[in-house]
């Protein structure tokens, strides 16, 4: 039994997610995909860089995908968020990887197209697969969707499988109320955390 972890931000979830998730179905016979959650209290922090809570990422993927692939929130930073730095030495970044790994039984490999992120995954020991890097970006595609709430053209939907667009719709309101705020976000060592919740 062989489990493929894909751990991304997936939001939102665009067609070149799509390609890796279909990629990963046939080199594994079971695909753990787990979209990143940051929680204060019993709370989701979403912001600009966040838009789309757990849930409405959930949906999208299994708008696509059915239960063909395993989907779950075990991709999750609890604030305060600093306590998982430094890596490797914080003992919260080392319980990470045991929520990575919950109900993975049998041999597991990881995906990335990030290089610095496959290094990590290294040294976790996640067996991480560095792919090719996908010229979509799900931040482009995110950009697009904040334009076009501005008032903007902008080319979104033919980015996003049908799906997925009809739940952006369906929660256009959330594009609508981050499209003119400033992001509240803090990049550490190459990754994105929302700035709620990073010392609190």
């Amino acid at each position: 039994m062989i489990t493929a972890l894909y751990l991304a931000h997936l939001n939102p979830v665009t067609n070149a997610h799509v390609e890796i998730i279909n990629e990963l179905k046939k080199n594994a016979d079971k695909v753990k995909v787990m979209p990143v959650v940051f929680e204060s209290g019993d709370k989701e922090i979403n912001s600009k860089s966040f838009p789309f809570n757990f849930e409405i990422r959930k949906k999208m993927l299994t708008s696509i995908f059915g239960d063909s692939i395993l989907v779950t929130d075990d991709y999750a930073f609890f604030a305060p968020f600093k306590k998982y730095m430094p890596p490797l030495l914080s003992p919260r970044s080392w319980e990470l990887r045991k929520q990575i790994l919950k109900g993975v039984q049998g041999d597991f490999f990881s995906y990335t197209g990030d290089k610095a992120e496959g290094y990590m995954l290294k040294l976790y020991r996640l067996k991480p697969k560095v792919g090719q890097r996908k010229t979509l970006s799900a931040a482009a595609v995110k950009e697009s969707l904040y334009d076009s709430a501005l008032g903007r053209e902008t080319n979104w939907k033919n980015n996003v499988p049908e799906s997925v667009e009809k739940i952006i719709k369906e929660n256009w309101d959330v594009i609508k109320k981050f499209s003119d705020l400033e992001d509240k976000t803090t990049r550490v060592l190459g990754m994105k955390f929302p700035k709620d919740g990073w010392s609190e």
